[in-house]
């Protein structure tokens, strides 16, 4: 967990998080995990993969996932996204269902959102690590103070964010969020246990892209293909 690797827009303004206790805390927790021989998602050269291909200067819309995938070959730091080959899950097929229902794209080759996020779609996990096999394994460690803050220099320093929010999870972690100066889409999680109670028909892509080009900045395109 290196902060030299980390991007300079972004490393500039949360350096300081580095040198806070709650930070050196989940160092060890890591390091003990790693010595323990148990295998963390993502690989450790792809924690801030979000931010680094999501500089802080270029970031339009953030869309906040709760922890990594802890399935083999499947997480890679952006939330939602999977590496290319592998199967989609069901939050991601259902997220691309209603990409097709709101913008008429078809479903896409792979589940590597990288190009979302290198249009400006900071794809950000509240959680960047997770146990393999073991869903929130990670939680209570710090990760959730480090990326409070990530969020709370979006809203101070920025304007004219979209802040897309899915299930109760991503929305506790928006409840900071100035909204007369963001615009912020909340529904419930594309998951198949809440997709059906609001989040299909939501058209969060569509609103996202009238926003930004209501406020003279240029849309998202959301095709993968």
């Amino acid at each position: 967990m290196s902060l030299l690797k980390l991007e300079n827009s972004w490393k500039q303004r949360i350096e300081p998080e580095f040198h806070k206790d709650y930070m050196k805390k989940l160092k060890v927790f890591l390091q003990n995990q790693i010595d323990s021989k148990k295998t963390i998602y993502p690989k450790t050269d792809q924690y801030f993969a979000a931010l680094n291909l999501t500089p802080f200067d270029k970031v339009k819309a953030v869309i906040i996932g709760q922890d990594p995938y802890h399935g083999p070959g499947q997480a890679h730091g952006l939330s939602f996204s999977v590496q290319q080959g592998v199967r989609f899950p069901p939050s991601l097929q259902n997220i691309f269902k209603e990409l097709q229902t709101d913008l008429n794209i078809s479903k896409p080759q792979s589940g590597n959102l990288q190009k979302w996020a290198d249009q400006g779609v900071l794809l950000l996990n509240a959680v960047l690590t997770v146990e393999s096999g073991k869903a929130a394994s990670h939680q209570g460690q710090g990760w959730e103070q480090f990326t409070d803050s990530l969020i709370h220099a979006l809203n101070n320093e920025k304007e004219n964010l979209v802040f897309i929010l899915w299930g109760s999870y991503a929305q506790k972690k928006g409840t900071f969020i100035n909204r007369s100066k963001h615009l912020v889409l909340e529904c419930v999680h594309p998951s198949p246990l809440s997709s059906h109670r609001g989040f299909f028909g939501s058209k969060p892509f569509s609103k996202t892209n009238a926003y930004l080009q209501a406020h003279g900045i240029g849309p998202i395109d959301w095709n993968l293909d």
